[in-house]
């Protein structure tokens, strides 16, 4: 029996087997909740579509046919407090199983989810409320968080329904009990109630890194953009069990933890954790027979501090990375264990897995991949000409011919920074990158991050990764500084473990490590010290603040 996401793509491969072409099909009126979950439901109603833990590692197991009766509750609750096609709904629930509930459930109602971290303030609240219009906050009841929403509610008179779950609170609707008192019948709405293909669905605020966050809007097509992303790149195993990471609040989480596993009617596995340890998180895999993995570098790292060979990782089929530098000690050692080779990938708010170790390819530690064969991905110059073998370009997607399924439909209620993003038949990334002679891209930083010193082109992120091999480096950032003889040069400011002192010497050593290992006019002028580095609330470097 064919595998669901069949239904919605024709394939294409090359003499070697790699995916070469992917289509899209889908009718008028897609959705995710009704064409995918409900028939999952139908299909396999007993197989297990999510295995959850509780901070305590309390257990719940959802079949295919629970996640469609309680979305279908939910929809209903939704409806009886006056939730309606095309109002904006903003999730803050950490990696609570009611969000798998809400996100299928406003899916079904044609609302449009905005999920978010449980990090926000109540500044935070008061921007992304106004930004969006939001008009129903789902939100935990764990920590401080419903407070800070409370407070911007003075100044954000869009918001009118606050609802929340694992928690109760005054002035709050109860989403755990009331739900309870739902039917679990939700039929598709008719007529023009229905949500259509290509209405917007979710919407992400990006990380803010130079400027207050912009909003990514996706379509109910998004979904199916992540096919290639659970297929091809965490090469889920439909009897197997996948593990991502991420909290709810970013769009990894739907990366990993929805469209793309269930379309491949693979179990999601998901651990409602407050802090990554990688000795709470190892013996997981044994216990749970975990077959797939997904998390950052940094993951993998800690993996290996917490001495993961006294663990039992035999489940562990394949294993994928992105998000920032991978280096290749991390690589070898994490092989050398497992026999396992970590495939990086990248992608954006703004897009599905757009470069990637897809299945069949062999990876070059360092290297983000090839291109997904669902976009036209090129690297071009200033002039819009494309770069050859080696040169530093800006990453993009030709949009000019077809428009692929995955990308996003612009920024909501920013038409100028959307003309901006796609003009001259391309998506611009903001991201540059060079390729080598096998097609191989190798990331180099944002196009406003590039360091122009006495002439050469120089990427922040390949002088962090030669840095972050230092044992006594806990995290560093790289900019260019202005500089009257050279334009520029580059400044590196380090976080050091806790039990490393700095010192005129250490700077000099990290000098010399990266003049070793890089070509000598990339090594850092500058050195700084500092005790943490300023970021987003993503945990994205604001590198702008270390320039100035």
């Amino acid at each position: 029996m064919e595998l669901i996401y069949k239904n919605f793509v024709k394939e294409e491969f090359d003499e070697t087997g790699r995916l070469k072409k992917m289509e899209f099909t889908a009718d008028e009126n897609y959705n995710f909740g009704f064409d995918v979950m409900d028939v999952l439901a139908e299909k396999s109603p007993d197989k297990k579509a999510m295995i959850w833990l509780s901070e305590n590692k309390d257990e719940k197991i959802f079949s295919f046919a629970d996640m469609k009766k309680y979305s279908n509750q939910t929809a209903n609750y939704f409806v009886s407090l006056g939730i309606q096609k095309g109002d904006k709904v903003m999730l803050v629930l950490k990696r609570h199983y009611q969000f798998w509930y809400a996100m299928l459930a406003l899916h079904k109602i044609g609302a449009v989810v905005i999920p978010a971290t449980n990090q926000l303030t109540a500044k935070d609240f008061d921007y992304r409320f106004n930004k969006a219009g939001v008009k129903a906050l789902v939100c935990t009841g764990d920590g401080h968080v419903s407070d800070e929403a409370d407070k911007a509610m003075a100044t954000s008179p869009t918001v009118t329904i606050k609802i929340m779950a694992n928690g109760s609170k005054e002035g709050w609707h109860s989403f755990d009990k009331d739900i309870q008192t739902m039917s679990d019948v939700f039929d598709r709405p008719a007529g023009d109630a229905c949500p259509k293909r290509d209405e917007t669905m979710l919407m992400y605020f990006t990380s803010g890194t130079t400027s207050y966050p912009k909003i990514a809007a996706h379509s109910h097509t998004y979904s199916l953009g992540h096919i290639v992303t659970a297929r091809y790149w965490h090469n889920v195993n439909p009897e197997g069990i996948h593990f991502t990471i991420s909290d709810t609040g970013w769009g990894k989480a739907v990366w990993g933890k929805l469209y793309g596993q269930w379309l491949c009617e693979t179990c999601v596995f998901t651990y409602d954790f407050i802090k990554f340890e990688g000795s709470d998180i190892l013996p997981l895999f044994e216990k749970y027979k975990i077959t797939t993995f997904c998390a950052p570098p940094t993951m993998f790292r800690f993996f290996i501090k917490d001495q993961m060979e006294n663990y039992d990782l035999s489940s562990l089929e394949y294993a994928t990375t992105a998000g920032e530098a991978l280096n290749p000690e991390v690589f070898n050692r994490f092989y050398d264990f497992t026999n396992i080779k970590l495939m990086e990938g990248f992608g954006q708010t703004e897009t599905t897995l757009l470069i990637a170790n897809i299945t069949g390819d062999t990876p070059k530690p360092g290297s983000m991949g090839k291109p997904n064969p669902q976009y036209d991905v090129k690297v071009i110059d200033a002039d819009d000409n494309e770069v050859s073998t080696g040169e530093i370009g800006e990453i993009v997607i030709k949009i000019d011919e077809t428009y692929p399924c995955g990308l996003f439909q612009g920024y909501y209620d920013d038409d100028e920074k959307t003309a901006f993003s796609t003009r001259n038949g391309y998506y611009r990334t903001g991201d540059t990158a060079w390729v080598d002679e096998d097609g191989y891209y190798w990331y180099v930083g944002r196009t406003d991050d590039l360091i122009k010193s006495s002439g050469y082109r120089i990427g922040p992120f390949e002088i962090e990764s030669v840095i972050m091999e230092l044992p006594y480096v806990l995290e560093c950032a790289v900019v260019g500084v202005p500089d009257e003889i050279r334009g520029q040069i580059v400044k590196a400011t380090v976080v050091l473990i806790k039990d490393k002192q700095p010192s005129d010497e250490l700077k000099a050593e990290i000098q010399e490590y990266v003049k070793k290992l890089t070509a000598p006019y990339k090594y850092p002028r500058i050195v700084e010290f500092a005790t943490e580095l300023p970021k987003t609330i993503s945990g994205k470097i604001r590198r702008v603040e270390l320039r100035d």
